[in-house]
């Protein structure tokens, strides 16, 4: 017989007990997930300073393309959560059954097109001529696989949107060992490897397999990973035992009216992803008309400040589930109490998280990339972002509140003037007009941030977001 999860609005639990319930498999995720981030880096640094810069060259496109997708999930999230808040579990197969749906319809069309562009967007980013060819590589053999990772993203959120954040984890575990298994085959050539026992001298020695792919093979074994967890995720939902459990004997015709719920939800929160999109790219626009090394140092500081994403990314994900659970329940009250509390624990966590960035910026950055020139800039750009960590973790648990109470309108709006007048602006006027450096347009980065905590604050303080949805009538 399958283990009950914990009941999310039973109010005699205390808050405290379910958000680390929640949160705890989602760090744990994350933890692996950035060690993998840092792993592959590190793999690809041992190339050069140009592999490096060409992994990280189209980010800024590929997010813009995934955020459309990531957007629709959110709206998805926040209706199955609501309806498994109110023990509707009819209402919340619909939802996850058109979680599929719109992978196919809308995430498989944008999926492929970076792999139609994948000669021009490396150039449109500023891509010089010294990695040119290989960020072209690397875009058109990830972008393959593109639909795989969206699956990931979206399926992802629709479990942990039912409160079952264990799932993701686990498939998280096997999809990231193997991509690092796959990386270090697939990127260095054939070699020796040796394991010393000193005190019982001891030196094994054994031949180990390298394709020598480099760039290529790090493309090849993070596309591989992607089809395995996105495939993992969608069967999952078919034969994990839950009350939302989806069969493939139900109907998988689009319901107009579900559809425009969650469009109607999810608008704001795409024109939020595109948003911060197309402001970073922008920024690494700016950064591209900056040296090889600079860029490469851009790549080393943003995933060493990756650490500091795990539990800001745990509680703000817990907050979305929560808060739309208890509204679910019809309890507003219960909602407020989850917003806040777990706030409270991210703060606390968040100033030992920036803590740790600040003390150890060298280490963390030399394990990335070893370039005299390259960690010096990283190590600083670091440790201005390690200060501003306890304050961007409201701004992002907060708009995870909001979102799960389906108020997506305000995360939008504040994102766009923060990333706009502050992230953008500030960091092409520093670099293009001014002649500053990387470190000058971090910290305006970091102004965002707190702008955006603020804002967060104050509209979440309204109270407004209950009354957020406003739903159509669907067909189950």
């Amino acid at each position: 017989m399958a283990k009950r999860r914990l009941d999310l609005t039973n109010e005699s639990i205390s808050p405290i007990k379910v958000i680390l319930y929640l949160a705890w498999p989602l760090f744990l995720e994350q933890i692996l997930s950035t060690l993998v981030s840092f792993a592959d880096t590190a793999m690809v640094g041992t190339i050069s300073k140009e592999a490096t810069a060409a992994v990280s060259i189209s980010n800024s496109f590929v997010f813009l393309i995934n955020g459309v997708v990531m957007a629709l999930g959110i709206g998805i999230t926040a209706y199955v959560a609501r309806s498994v808040g109110a023990k509707d579990y009819e209402k919340a197969k619909a939802y996850i059954r058109h979680a599929l749906v719109i992978l196919l319809m809308v995430g498989l069309p944008l999926a492929l097109l970076p792999a139609a562009l994948y000669k021009y967007v490396p150039r449109w980013m500023g891509a010089n001529d010294d990695f040119l060819t290989l960020a072209q590589e690397y875009l058109l053999i990830t972008s393959l696989f593109r639909i795989f990772t969206m699956a990931m993203m979206v399926l992802g959120s629709v479990f942990r949107g039912r409160g079952d954040t264990k799932t993701p984890l686990y498939v998280n575990i096997v999809v990231n060992l193997l991509n690092i298994a796959g990386n270090y085959i697939l990127i260095h050539e054939p070699h020796t490897v040796h394991i010393a026992v000193n005190f019982l001298k001891i030196d094994f020695a054994f031949p180990m397999f390298g394709a020598g792919l480099g760039v290529k093979g790090a493309a090849i074994s993070t596309g591989a990973s992607w089809l395995l967890g996105g495939c993992t995720l969608a069967i999952m939902l078919f034969v994990k035992k839950d009350p939302t459990r989806i069969s493939l004997k139900e109907s998988y015709k689009p319901n107009i009216a579900l559809l425009s719920n969650v469009v109607k939800l999810s608008f704001p929160a795409m024109l939020e992803r595109m948003c911060m999109s197309l402001s970073g790219i922008v920024v690494t626009k700016s950064i591209a008309t900056l040296e090889t090394h600079v860029i490469a140092a851009n790549t080393v500081y943003s995933t060493a400040e990756s650490l500091s994403f795990m539990p800001a990314f745990a509680f703000a994900t817990a907050a979305t589930t929560l808060v739309g659970q208890s509204l679910g329940a019809k309890k507003p009250a219960l909602a407020k109490k989850y917003a806040y509390t777990t706030t409270i624990i991210g703060i606390v966590v968040m100033l030992f998280a920036g803590a740790v960035l600040f003390a150890f910026a060298t280490p963390l950055c030399r394990f990335i990339n070893r370039d005299k020139d390259v960690v010096p800039i990283a190590k600083t750009c670091l440790q201005i972002v390690a200060f501003v960590q306890p304050v961007q973790v409201i701004a992002w648990i907060l708009a995870g509140a909001l979102r799960g109470a389906g108020d997506t309108k305000w995360p939008f709006y504040i994102t766009a003037l923060g990333n706009w007048l502050i992230r953008a602006l500030g960091a092409s006027l520093c670099i293009r007009v001014f002649g500053l450096g990387l470190p000058e347009a971090v910290f305006c980065m970091c102004l965002d941030q707190v702008a955006r905590a603020i804002c967060m604050f104050l509209r979440f303080r309204t109270g407004k977001w209950m009354h957020a949805i406003k739903e159509t009538k669907a067909a189950a």
